[in-house]
């Protein structure tokens, strides 16, 4: 748990480290006003995208409310789950997919709602659908929407500004600092996007641990999570391999799994029992490459870490 928290703090403190140097460095060149501008300017399109990103996020999904009547025990599942928590209770949406998933999201307008689709109910048992929300729930004790949005709009401004300064009119020594600029831009925009999924994939891991300390026992908490995320895989990855059309349209990051590598998952998970068999196989070169341009945790990572948990090894 030490080393997951000082992994997330040295990420944050990189991206901003990072941002602040090279900042310093483009108002030596360009004087204050263009590069303020265009912070501004990329600053505020992030910050309206996050205002509004819950209204996209339902139209993109056909996210709507779900009503107390539909599912009492799942409202009462969350209400119980929230108290634990310590939170108030998340307005329940549901998605009408047909790949079982779930995704906390919201917004000063649009309030704290937690989503699942209609596959995870037809899925999951119902102790392994409480397990899923309380992963979602621990992204909204932990301010998750608020954290990788900040972080993400970081990359956004260096994309901007290295385009912008592509373009720098002038005599010779300007255009040659704005294209000498503009290329240290891009270059620190892929740098801190990958910055940016590692950090998402520790708090997928934050989120676990969260759902963990929910349940009855970390074991039983831990045990659960496991299965209910093997099912989501293998039941994703089944629905890709028939040919399915699955709509994933963005917004990735907030599902509890990441249906673009259901397949690859799957057949890590090939001939799963009791999550022993995957965990023991090693992990290559290419599986840690992939996983760095991911928003989640390698299957095998996850699911040892939750292990851990389970076995009393570590402590959630």
């Amino acid at each position: 748990m030490a080393s997951l928290r000082a992994s997330m703090m040295l990420t944050v403190a990189f991206i901003i480290g990072v941002t602040t140097l090279f900042f310093a460095a483009a108002l030596e060149y360009l004087g204050v006003a263009t590069p303020i501008l265009v912070l501004a300017l990329a600053l505020g399109f992030n910050l309206a995208q996050w205002l509004v990103s819950p209204y996209i996020v339902q139209a993109l999904y056909g996210v709507r409310e779900l009503k107390y009547s539909e599912a009492p025990r799942l409202h009462q599942i969350l209400e119980s789950l929230s108290a634990r928590a310590g939170i108030p209770k998340p307005k329940l949406m549901i998605a009408e997919v047909e790949y079982p998933n779930a995704f906390a999201y919201g917004s000063p307008l649009a309030g704290r709602r937690v989503a699942v689709t209609r596959g995870l109910l037809n899925v999951l048992e119902p102790e392994e659908v409480e397990a899923v929300l309380g992963h979602e729930l621990g992204h909204l004790a932990h301010r998750d929407v608020e954290v990788m949005t900040f972080a993400s709009a970081l990359p956004a401004v260096f994309y901007i500004l290295g385009q912008s300064l592509f373009g720098l009119g002038g005599d010779d020594s300007d255009r040659g600092a704005g294209i000498l600029i503009g290329l240290a831009s891009m270059l620190l925009y892929y740098i801190l996007t990958l910055a940016v999924l590692h950090l998402s994939r520790i708090r997928e891991y934050y989120a676990d641990r969260f759902s963990v300390k929910l349940a009855p026992t970390p074991s039983i908490g831990a045990r659960r999570l496991m299965s209910a995320l093997a099912k989501i895989v293998t039941s994703t990855a089944s629905l890709k391999a028939s040919g399915a059309r699955l709509r994933v349209m963005g917004f990735k990051e907030l599902f509890i799994v990441d249906p673009d590598t259901s397949l690859r998952d799957a057949r890590e998970l090939e001939g799963y029992i009791a999550a022993k068999k995957i965990m023991e196989r090693r992990l290559t070169t290419a599986d840690r490459l992939m996983e760095l341009l991911s928003t989640h945790p390698h299957i095998v990572k996850r699911l040892r870490a939750l292990e851990a948990i389970a076995e009393g090894v570590e402590t959630p």
